[in-house]
C-alpha cells in the first residue's frame, strides 16, 4: 500500500511514520508538511492513502481534498475534538 503523510506538525509526522514502519506492506510515498505540498505529491504519486492532518496553515486538511477530483483513501490525523465528526460526513471520502 503506498501512503502521503501530510501534517504540519513534524512530531505527528514522526509519529505516523514511525507506526507504519512496522508494516512490510506500507510504503511511503511523501511527507508533506501542508495541504500545497500535500496537493502536489498526490498529483505526482499513485498513492492509495493519506494520512491527513485537518488543522494546517494556508489551507486546512479539507480545503485541499476540496482540490482534489479523485482522492485516495484518507486517514484523518488531528489533535482537535471538533474536528471528529465532520469526516464522517464527508460521503465522497472512504474513511478507514
Amino acid at each position: 500500500m503506498n501512503v502521503i503523510i501530510i501534517d504540519d506538525e513534524p512530531l505527528a509526522r514522526s509519529i505516523v511514520k514511525e507506526y507504519l514502519h512496522s508494516y512490510d506492506n506500507i510504503n511511503i510515498l511523501a511527507e508533506c508538511s501542508d495541504g500545497f505540498e500535500g496537493l502536489k505529491a498526490i498529483n505526482q504519486y499513485e498513492a492509495d492513502l493519506i494520512f491527513l492532518d485537518i488543522q494546517m496553515p494556508k489551507i486546512n486538511g479539507f480545503e485541499m481534498l476540496e482540490l482534489i477530483e479523485d482522492p485516495p483513501g484518507v486517514v484523518f490525523t488531528t489533535a482537535f475534538d471538533e474536528y471528529r465528526l465532520k469526516p464522517l460526513k464527508a460521503t465522497q471520502l472512504i474513511i478507514y
